[in-house]
């Protein structure tokens, strides 16, 4: 019997070991893709989080208020161009940028912005502010304004501080509303052909607000994006349903924003 033991115990000392486990990354949430054409080739529009997408055109791709952690940009080509609102959390966010890979990006700020922007990003920095414009890397951004109503000192985002931007990609017009109201500067804008509008109370506007104000501009296609407000989610699908059956050249696209979201 002593002598079975001891054999089970040598059996055991030189058991094989198991082999390693293989972990799989989870994939980055994030909603899917849209791709829209243009004279000049698809711009796609990746939905990331709230405030914060990216565009790629030809052969360009731009950040805007890149949040939510570098991890949900995992496989997404590193940017050209970054693009920031405002001075946020939600829309400038240190922790994300350090995990990005921005040795070639412009980034195109306000001056509210730059002033909190880490040292290491300075010499990349481009101001624009309101009704200012570049031109760069065969694309247009121009600066507009983007701020509450009533106009105030103590407003959540006052007049000035904060840019939305109209980009121009070879005849096709992109619109990055920012965090503004139904503001007069919106409702003048013409043949805005992509349009990304917030919806969110107390902090922008409410749903009726938005859709009133895109039925004045008229965009093509529109995207309700920045909708989380401090009661939840905002009702973009009253939204589609307001602007689709005033105005149904409109083309409203809800995607999800907030993948994470129970």
């Amino acid at each position: 019997m002593k002598s079975t033991f001891v054999l089970l115990a040598a059996l055991a000392a030189f058991r094989l070991p198991a082999p390693a486990q293989t972990v799989t990354a989870p994939a980055p949430s994030r909603g899917a893709a849209d791709q829209i054409a243009t004279k000049h080739g698809p711009l796609t529009v990746q939905p990331i989080t709230h405030g914060s997408v990216v565009l790629t055109w030809r052969g360009k791709t731009i950040y805007v208020d890149p949040t939510g952690g570098a991890a949900v940009y995992a496989g997404l080509a590193a940017p050209d161009l970054v693009l920031i609102t405002d001075i946020h959390g939600d829309h400038l966010d240190p922790k994300t940028l350090s995990g990005l890979t921005l040795g070639k990006a412009l980034l195109i700020v306000p001056p509210a912005v730059a002033e909190k922007l880490p040292a290491q990003y300075q010499a990349r920095v481009r101001l624009l502010r309101n009704g200012q414009r570049l031109d760069t890397l065969g694309l247009t951004v121009s600066a507009i304004p983007m701020y509450n109503l009533p106009e105030a000192a103590d407003a959540r985002h006052p007049k000035g501080r904060g840019n939305g931007y109209v980009l121009g990609l070879g005849g096709t017009t992109v619109y990055l509303s920012g965090d503004t109201e139904d503001i007069a500067e919106m409702r003048a804008l013409r043949d805005i052909n992509v349009a990304f509008v917030c919806m969110n109370l107390p902090y922008t506007m409410d749903v009726q607000q938005a859709a009133q104000a895109v039925l004045a501009f008229k965009p093509g296609i529109v995207y309700p994006y920045h909708y989380r407000g401090q009661d939840g989610l905002s009702d973009v699908g009253r939204f589609e349903k307001t602007v689709e059956a005033a105005n149904p050249k409109i083309d409203v696209r809800l995607r999800n924003w907030y993948p994470a979201a129970p």
